[in-house]
Order: structure tokens, then C-alpha cells, then sequence
């Protein structure tokens, strides 16, 4: 946490006004409270508290009683990609270790380029895809992939890593050569396991409907 850093950076003896300790023992107050409320899932609060904590000391520093300066980590953007037709477990494992890496950039495949890959119509249409997998919490933005040129994301995202499923019939050497000779430092990944149900596939899921409800 930012915060905490610099607390841990700030000695009582570099404090240019005694008075202003009591100020610093209020801002530790609320960086405790902010998470311990982070904890129970009372996500208003805790970043409320923790901003009342940057407030208090913005204002020492800008009072020039206490002199630091804010360190910001930046946050690694993380490009994923996939039709995502029926949303499964496999997908949010996939999602969930991309979210460990950064923010989350998902690309949805767009139907045309199903078909192409795929030989056969998705089950539900790109917008719809779309549309659910925005709303999977560790996707930060989703946006439809581009119908002719499939790196095409990459250049528009610019991402810190791309992190690949781990039967994608991308091959690693030609995505590096991509994003090297566009300038981009981008560490290619893939993912070395896939989820270990049954079911974890859309393909699966299709053979077990039509298994179940249409002998």
C-alpha cells in the first residue's frame, strides 16, 4: 500500500512540527481501519478511509511539515484472448491467473474469425460475449478483436505481458517477433496447465447437452 510506505518512511524526528506526530498517529488510524474494512468486503469504506489518510497527509506535506513524495507502482496491463462462448471454469481459472499479473485486457474473438478457426458458428454472437465477459470481475475491459488481423489488440492495448491459454494455436517465438518489432517490451506467457474439470471446455459442454437432452 502507497500509504504505508510513506509511513514507514516518515521518523517522528523528520517531522518539522511536533504536533503534527498526533496528525500521523490519525493517518495510521485510517490506513488500520481501511483494511480491516478491505477484509470484511466494505470496499466504500476502506477506500474512503485510505483517502482520508492521502488527504491528511497531502496537507503535511504541502505545509511543508513532512517531506516525501507519493511512489506509484505501475500497474502491469495483462492482454488475454479467446472466443469465450460459454462462459466455464476453465475460462475464469484462465481469467483469475491473468488477474495476478495486471489488469486484465480481454480480447473476444469476433464471429467471423470463429468460423474461420473453428470451422463452425459460435453459440452465442460476439456482442453478447462481449457483453458477459465485461462483466466478469477479474476482466478490467474487454473489447472485440479485430476481424482481419489478430494482433491487431496487441498494438492498440500495448500490453506489459500477454498471457496466452494453454491450448491456443498461437505460437509464442512469432507473437515476441510481433511486439519486438513494434517497440514493445511485452513478455509473452502462456499458461503451462488447463483447468482440471470435466467440462472445462465449450466443446464439452455441447456434446454433454446434446448427450442429456437430445439422444
Amino acid at each position: 500500500m502507497v500509504v504505508e510506505k510513506v509511513l514507514s518512511k516518515v521518523r517522528e524526528d523528520d517531522v518539522r512540527i511536533p504536533e503534527a506526530n498526533e496528525i500521523l498517529k490519525l493517518v495510521n488510524a485510517y490506513v488500520s481501519d481501511s483494511k480491516y474494512y478491505l477484509g470484511v468486503g466494505d470496499y466504500v469504506t476502506s477506500l474512503s478511509c485510505i483517502a482520508y489518510a492521502e488527504g491528511l497527509l497531502d496537507a503535511l506535506r504541502m505545509l511543508n511539515i513532512v517531506d516525501f513524495s507519493w511512489e506509484y507502482t505501475k500497474v502491469r496491463r495483462v492482454l488475454v484472448g479467446g472466443t469465450f462462448d460459454i462462459i466455464h471454469p476453465g475460462h475464469i481459472y484462465y481469467l483469475n491467473e491473468a488477474s495476478k499479473l495486471g489488469l486484465v485486457y480481454a480480447v473476444v474473438a469476433r464471429d467471423s474469425t470463429v468460423k474461420s478457426v473453428k470451422g463452425r458458428e459460435p453459440i452465442n454472437d460476439e456482442v453478447s460475449r462481449l457483453e458477459v465477459v465485461s462483466s466478469l470481475k477479474y476482466v478490467y475491459k474487454a473489447v472485440l478483436g479485430d476481424r482481419e488481423d489478430i494482433f491487431k489488440s496487441v498494438d492498440v492495448v500495448r500490453p506489459d505481458a500477454v498471457l496466452l491459454g494453454p491450448d491456443q494455436p498461437i505460437d509464442e517465438g512469432t507473437l515476441t517477433k510481433y511486439v519486438s518489432s513494434r517497440g514493445m517490451g511485452t513478455e509473452v506467457l502462456r499458461l503451462p496447465t488447463k483447468y482440471k474439470a470435466e467440462v472445462a471446455s465449450t466443446s464439452k459442454i455441447i456434446s454433454r447437452i446434446l448427450e442429456l437432452y437430445c439422444k
